[in-house]
């Protein structure tokens, strides 16, 4: 036999038994499902194009170029929300999908985020960006200090850290831009320390990962439990370096509040909309099972869809009886509001409030007032009834001046005849990223292949339900 040849069979062989799985990443095991069991018409694909384009926008226009902040609302006197940064990075890669800027364009910005917060100030002093690897809820667009008083978020850490997970994954060329986005997401990533956030108590939050530090006073007296956005936290810290990790998700799941609003739609609830988009913007849940929700016999994916229903049930049901309300017009969760100028009667409205509902037993703030990112975040779990919301309130209000700028404002309410002046870009964000889930799956292909997430998935139990 040829000398060569054998020694490439040595070669190959030394490989694949030392190399193989010398490795801390495991073995892809949780992948993108596939794209969902709905077909689009041309007319229903011409329509999501537009609202999601539009939406995009904000990214664009709120966007401070010399930083990559992006602006919490489009007031004129808004910080940036480190949640709406964490959706604007896979937005911009969406975008460049899509034609409406080009790869180099979005590779160039995504850059310029990851180089503003890796270079950024992390130290325990009242004015600095970050600490610990995670970050201020708000930042200055123009110095990107800490602002507001805010505090060092860990849910908002994590929704950027997705965007940023999203970008190691997604720019995968070998220019010089690309490689040093994967370069830089790595360092950012790796400098979470997720055990200065585990709670040590005597109570329900015992285990759990804290919801915020502030400089002045120290620790937030409440940690994220179950129901709502924040599992995403939880399969981020398992996957990086937080101790026992499993305990902390058994404080998690212990708080789960399960309901039965309407008959075929029981769910593990919370009655903003927006806590059954978030960590779905990113993870395509679909068939995938903890043991909580194996015992349920449905994924989280069936759960925000029961979710999503039930809003829409809740809405023909209307028990204030608010105008406007009906199986074409639905859709609460946390968003701007009218307020209190606005009372009249036993009739009371609220400015930003974390509405919601998960039937007529378990409401927040129901005020009349309803949000297009409610629906729209919320369409691929049911296309079938969210673009026909979509296409109405659209058809309907978008003249009487539910559509500016940026398609469709954050909030209205057709009681009052009342339609929110601003933007959010945490309402923005659910629209691009998850009509784009719909179309293509882009975000979850990409996110769903990076090592932290499978390790995460891993070691907290979750299991595909054929397997």
């Amino acid at each position: 036999m040829n000398i060569k040849i054998i020694f490439l069979i040595v070669l190959l062989s030394f490989y694949f038994y030392f190399c193989k799985d010398n490795s801390d990443s495991p073995q892809q095991k949780f992948s993108y499902q596939g794209k969902i069991n709905y077909q689009l018409s041309s007319n229903e694909e011409s329509f999501l194009d537009s609202i999601q384009r539009y939406a995009f926008y904000y990214f664009l226009g709120e966007l401070n170029p010399e930083n990559g902040l992006v602006k919490d609302r489009t007031a004129e006197w808004s910080a940036s929300s480190i949640a709406a940064v964490g959706f604007a990075i896979p937005s911009y890669a969406i975008a460049a999908e899509r034609n409406w800027i080009t790869r180099d364009s979005a590779a160039h910005i995504v850059n310029t985020i990851l180089k503003f917060f890796l270079n950024s100030e992390q130290s325990a002093d009242t004015m600095s960006t970050g600490y610990k690897g995670f970050y201020y809820h708000f930042l200055n667009m123009k110095t990107g200090k800490r602002d507001y008083h805010s505090e060092l978020s860990t849910i908002d850490t994590g929704l950027l850290i997705a965007g940023v997970i999203f970008a190691r994954q997604y720019f995968d060329k070998e220019n010089e831009t690309e490689k040093s986005i994967r370069e830089t997401a790595d360092k950012l990533i790796n400098r979470l320390d997720w055990n200065f956030f585990r709670m040590k108590t005597a109570d329900q939050y015992n285990n759990s990962i804290c919801m915020g530090w502030i400089p002045e006073k120290g620790f937030h007296n409440m940690g994220w439990i179950g129901y709502n956005e924040a599992i995403l936290l939880y399969i981020l810290a398992a996957g990086g370096n937080l101790e026992n990790p499993v305990e902390s998700f058994n404080a998690w799941l212990s708080s789960y509040d399960w309901r039965e609003p309407y008959k075929g739609f029981a769910h593990a609830v919370f009655p903003p909309m927006f806590g059954h988009q978030y960590s779905h913007m990113f993870i395509d849940f679909r068939n995938l099972y903890d043991d909580y929700m194996k015992q349920k016999g449905i994924d989280y994916f069936e759960n925000s869809r029961r979710a999503t229903y039930t809003q829409k049930l809740y809405a023909i049901e209307n028990p204030s009886g608010w105008v406007g309300y009906d199986s074409l017009c639905w859709g609460i969760t946390a968003c701007d509001g009218p307020g209190e100028k606005y009372n009249y009667d036993d009739k009371k409205f609220l400015g930003y409030a974390g509405r919601g509902t998960s039937g007529p037993e378990l409401v927040y703030f129901d005020d009349g007032t309803l949000a297009p990112t409610a629906v729209a975040g919320s369409v691929v779990f049911a296309p079938e009834i969210c673009i026909p919301t979509l296409k109405n309130i659209t058809d309907k209000y978008g003249p009487k001046g539910l559509w500016s700028k940026y398609g469709l404002l954050d909030a209205f309410n057709p009681t009052l005849n009342w339609f929110n002046p601003e933007y959010i870009g945490i309402d923005q964000g659910p629209i691009v990223i998850m009509i784009e889930n719909l179309r293509t799956g882009l975000v979850w292909k990409y996110f769903m292949k990076d090592s932290l997430i499978q390790k995460g998935l891993e070691k907290l139990n979750f299991k595909y339900a054929n397997k």
